[in-house]
């Protein structure tokens, strides 16, 4: 069952039967993290129908799939864990320790370790999933959020949002190779297939900065002006790109908008009205559709990526955060 099917399910609202557990995989559930609810939403993919809701830590916010797609992992910030999600059974099944306030997280090549940002402590936390162990802290800038682990594993890039610096970290000494000074406030990133480009969101700069892979220097900046919006009212956060590395897709937060640009010529094709603080953003696996996570309207925008329309907004809970799609 896939997000593509969104269209013919939207139009027949075929209700189908909950997936066995020796079928957990590629369920087609919509995943949502929401922060003032203590809970992750899960929504069916095709009808959108709410599945269940599984409590967690408080303040749940980022969320990743395991590398078997068996198991979801949630950061409960005030309960500075990440809990684990098994998909057969939607129920936690355990818990990790992960450091002070945690924010973000992404996994080491091998998905044997997490690299956490702890943003009180300005630091990252290299946990040991198995174990439940934290075995290394790095010391970065002020307020870490975004992290990324390079497609070859061999490095680690984190975003200071009060430092406004990307730290460039080598996985196998924990040492900092670079700092890149970048827009105001950065936040996430995304990466072009290749590795050969870092992108960072800067939230109070209104842009996107563009980091050599390689030599990490500063290749490019994008800025963002929607029409009708002041530049302090354009709070760009989510990111992703599509797999070719031609599309990447922006959240603009306040200006409650997305925008759609061509990587290869860094022009922005579109801006794509959303909800209420577009805030997360991630794509089905087939691509055909775009789930923007509105923060303060409290739903999520399912947007198809053909001709950038909103096929539909599902409410998900209070200061929904994340979205994972299980396809």
């Amino acid at each position: 069952m896939k997000l593509r099917n969104l269209t013919l399910a939207l139009a027949t609202t075929v209700a189908l039967a909950l997936p066995l557990a020796s079928q957990a995989k590629d369920t087609g559930y919509l995943f949502v993290s929401s922060e003032n609810d203590n809970a992750v939403t899960v929504l069916d993919g095709n009808t959108l129908a709410v599945v269940k809701v599984i409590p967690t830590g408080q303040r749940p916010r980022d969320m990743k799939l395991t590398a078997d797609r068996e198991q979801i992992l949630v950061i409960a910030s005030n309960d500075e864990r990440v809990d684990v999600i098994d998909i057969a059974t939607l129920e936690v099944v355990r818990s990790i320790d992960v450091g002070d306030d945690p924010e973000m997280f992404d996994f080491s090549r091998d998905g044997k370790l997490i690299y956490v940002s702890n943003e009180d402590d300005a630091e990252v936390s290299v946990v040991d999933i198995e174990n439940n162990e934290i075995v290394a802290t790095i010391e970065v800038g002020e307020e870490p959020e975004g992290i990324l682990v390079s497609r070859d594993g061999s490095r680690l890039y984190v975003t200071s949002e009060v430092a406004n610096m990307v730290h460039v970290i080598d996985t196998a000494t924990n040492e900092i190779l670079a700092n890149v000074v970048v827009g105001n406030r950065p936040r996430r990133f995304a990466d072009t297939p290749d590795g050969s480009e870092v992108w960072v969101t800067n939230e109070l700069g209104a842009s996107v900065t563009i980091i050599d892979g390689n030599s990490y220097q500063i290749k490019d900046t994008i800025a963002f002006a929607p029409q009708g919006f002041r530049s302090e009212e354009v709070t760009p956060v989510g990111i992703t790109m599509t797999g070719d590395g031609k599309t990447a897709y922006v959240t603009l937060g306040r200006a409650n908008h997305f925008a759609v640009v061509d990587v290869a010529s860094r022009a922005v094709r579109d801006y794509v009205l959303v909800g209420s603080r577009a805030w997360g953003v991630t794509l089905s696996r087939d691509e055909s559709r775009l789930i923007v996570v509105n923060g303060l309207s409290d739903d999520i925008s399912i947007v198809d990526t053909s001709n950038n329309r909103v096929l539909r907004s599902v409410p998900v809970g209070r200061v929904p955060h994340t979205a994972v799609i299980d396809d």
